[in-house]
């Protein structure tokens, strides 16, 4: 069965100490519904990011947060196993609300490297 990522986004002045037990019980409630219907194969929130960018010369550099300006940046994610893209949209429907916030959704391709 096809994967899915479900990415939730937050704004860029994000401050999770406005985040009300609500949401957070929203979405707790939303990840056991996933795992009782057997969707749900890993979800985590993400701290501050890192980037990485090669330099000439092999050396990689190193700056604090995305590497691309954005006004949003992803805050978490789910791992879904779905049935198709339909399925997949229906489960972040229920993250979009429960976060309060946007999310995206991505298939999620896998090719075993070759023997």
């Amino acid at each position: 069965m096809p994967q899915y990522l479900v990415a939730g986004y937050l704004p860029d002045d994000f401050d999770p100490s406005q985040m009300d037990e609500a949401v957070g019980r929203e979405i707790h409630a939303l990840n056991k519904e996933m795992i009782d219907a057997g969707v749900r194969k890993f979800a985590c929130g993400l701290g501050a990011a890192k980037s990485l960018r090669t330099q000439a010369g092999g050396d990689v550099f190193i700056t604090d947060g995305p590497y691309l300006e954005a006004k949003e940046h992803i805050g978490g994610f789910w791992i879904l196993e779905c049935a198709d893209m339909d399925e997949a949209l229906a489960w972040a429907r229920k993250g979009a609300t429960a976060t309060r916030g946007q999310v995206e959704v991505r298939e999620i391709f896998f090719s075993p490297a070759p023997e």
